[in-house]
């Protein structure tokens, strides 16, 4: 049995050799293109692979339900853009506590919590822009500018890094890092919006 969003699938497990293969079909013949699947349960139990195409290794007949759980991309993207805050909250908080850090001369910690704001400067970069690229009705100067900004920012902190001047990378974090990550409320405000601008047509 195949079970999609609680509704049962025509199609049947016996006419496939893997997971892989069932997943495939489904997602073709029961016109997934357009949604993200979220879960997927093999005889009720959850399933994520622990390796690229584990799922081709499962064979059909092992379990006798597949369901899987699926969500529209226009509601991952919103539930996406309301997690976004909170990551900038956890940028800001890092960026306070790694220049505290710094200047108590705890080095290995307050590298260690940069490491992290950097990834997570990053992330957030790369999922403004795609976020972006799906919903915005035009270019952002507002986007572009805070991108360039934040970018070379993380550029000028490696630099300073490299220099091992930590006083200097604490300033950096607290007067120019914490303003740039403030900003990026405004940006994921108005992705927001054109978001759900794009849903109500």
């Amino acid at each position: 049995m195949i079970v999609i969003d609680g509704r049962e699938s025509s199609l049947s497990l016996s006419n496939f050799a893997n997971l892989e293969e069932v997943l495939s079909k489904v997602i073709e013949e029961e016109g997934l293109e357009e949604r993200i699947v979220t879960d997927v349960l093999l005889d009720n139990e959850a399933f994520s692979e622990l390796y690229p195409h584990q799922a081709e290794d499962i064979e059909a007949n092992s379990f006798s339900r597949l369901e899987l759980r699926t969500v529209s991309l226009d509601q991952m993207a919103s539930d996406v853009i309301g997690e976004l805050p909170k990551v900038i909250d956890i940028m800001a908080g890092g960026s306070r506590q790694a220049a505290s850090l710094l200047r108590k001369a705890e080095l290995a910690e307050g590298l260690e919590v940069l490491q992290d704001i950097i990834a997570v400067s990053r992330e957030l970069l790369n999922t403004v822009y795609v976020l972006r690229g799906q919903y915005s009705a035009g270019p952002s100067k507002e986007i572009d500018d805070l991108g360039n900004t934040l970018g070379e920012l993380l550029g000028e902190m490696g630099d300073v890094m490299a220099n091992e001047d930590w006083v200097l990378v604490a300033d950096l974090l607290e007067y120019e890092f914490l303003p740039a990550c403030e900003g990026w409320r405004t940006v994921i405000d108005a992705v927001n919006k054109d978001l759900e601008a794009t849903k109500a047509a």
